[in-house]
C-alpha cells in the first residue's frame, strides 16, 4: 500500500474541471480537547487511502499542527505569507514525510488572528478545494476572530468533545454558531470506560444526549496517543494501535466507505488484563 501511495502525485492547479474537494473544519470551542490531534490523525488516515488531503492550521499565533505531524523543520512559509503575497501557495504547502498525498499549510507563529482577512482566507480554502479531495481546517480554541476565520470556507464541521461538563457546554455553544448551513458531526475524545462505569465521567450517551449530533467516532484515552503526538508520528499509521484503528474508521465514515456506527471503547475484563500483561 505504501509503495502504491508513493507512486501517486498530487495534482497541480488545473483549468480542467474536477469534482471539488470537501472543506471540513474541526472545532470544539474549548481548548485542550484534542482538535489538533484529531485533525492530524484524520488527515493522515484519509490520505493513506490514496485521497489528496491538505491540513490547514488556522490557529495563527499558536500553531501546533506542524509539531504533531513532525513537520516543524520543513516549514518555510505560512498561511499569512500566502494571503499577503509573500509566497505562493505551492511554496507554502509542505509534503508529509510518510504519506505523499498529504500536505500541510502551517499557521503563522508570530502574528495575530486579527491579521487574517476572513474573506481572503475563505477564498484560499476555496482554491484548495479545487486541488484536494479533502481540506481539513484545524480551528483555534474560542469563538472569536480565529473561529470566524476557520469556519468561513467550510461547509462541513466536526465537533470534538471530551466527556466533561465544560467541554459539552462549550461544544453546544459552538454548534449553535456553526448554523444550519453546515453538516455537523461529533467525535467524543479521551473516553475512559473505567471512569464511566464508576460514574466519574460522562458516557458517550450523556454527551450526545445534549449535543444530539451524528456520531462519527469515539476515541479512548490511551497512552499511545500522547507518545505518538510527542514524537510527531500520528497514531493513525500504527496498525497495532486500537486508537489508530478508531481514527482509520473515522476516515472511512467521512469517505462514506463505512456505515456502521462507532464502537464505544469498553473496560477490559479481569482476564483480558491478566493475559494481556503476560504477553
Amino acid at each position: 500500500m505504501q509503495e502504491a501511495l508513493q507512486q501517486q502525485e498530487l495534482p497541480a492547479a488545473s483549468a480542467v474541471p474536477r469534482k471539488r474537494g470537501r472543506a471540513i473544519v474541526i472545532t470544539s470551542g474549548k481548548g485542550g480537547v484534542g482538535k489538533t490531534t484529531t485533525t492530524a490523525n484524520t488527515g493522515v488516515a484519509l490520505a493513506a487511502t490514496g485521497a489528496t488531503v491538505v491540513l490547514v492550521d488556522a490557529d495563527v499565533g499558536l500553531r501546533n499542527l506542524d509539531v504533531v505531524m513532525g513537520l516543524e523543520a520543513r516549514i518555510r512559509h505560512h498561511v499569512l505569507d500566502v494571503l499577503e503575497g509573500v509566497a505562493t501557495l505551492d511554496d507554502a504547502l509542505v509534503t508529509d514525510k510518510r504519506v505523499p498525498t498529504l500536505r500541510l499549510l502551517a499557521a503563522a507563529q508570530t502574528r495575530e488572528k486579527d491579521d487574517v482577512d476572513t474573506a481572503a482566507f475563505c477564498d484560499l480554502i476555496s482554491s484548495l478545494r479545487d486541488r484536494f479531495d479533502y481540506v481539513l481546517i484545524d480551528c483555534p480554541a474560542g469563538i472569536e476572530k480565529g473561529f470566524t476565520n476557520a469556519i468561513a470556507g467550510a461547509d462541513e464541521a466536526i465537533v470534538v468533545c471530551t466527556p466533561e461538563v465544560a467541554a459539552v457546554r462549550d461544544a453546544d455553544r459552538v454548534i449553535g454558531l456553526l448554523g444550519d448551513d453546515r453538516t455537523v458531526k461529533l467525535i467524543v475524545n479521551r473516553l475512559r470506560p473505567a471512569l464511566v462505569r464508576k460514574g466519574k465521567m460522562l458516557s458517550v450517551e450523556d454527551v450526545n444526549g445534549i449535543l444530539r449530533l451524528p456520531l462519527l467516532g469515539v476515541i479512548a484515552d490511551a497512552p499511545d496517543v500522547i507518545v505518538s503526538t510527542n514524537r510527531g508520528e500520528p497514531v493513525a499509521l500504527d496498525a497495532a494501535s486500537p486508537v489508530g484503528e478508531s481514527y482509520r474508521q473515522i476516515a472511512q465514515r467521512i469517505a462514506g466507505a463505512l456505515t456502521t456506527p462507532p464502537e464505544i471503547p469498553r473496560e477490559k475484563s479481569f482476564f483480558e488484563k491478566l493475559f494481556g500483561s503476560m504477553r
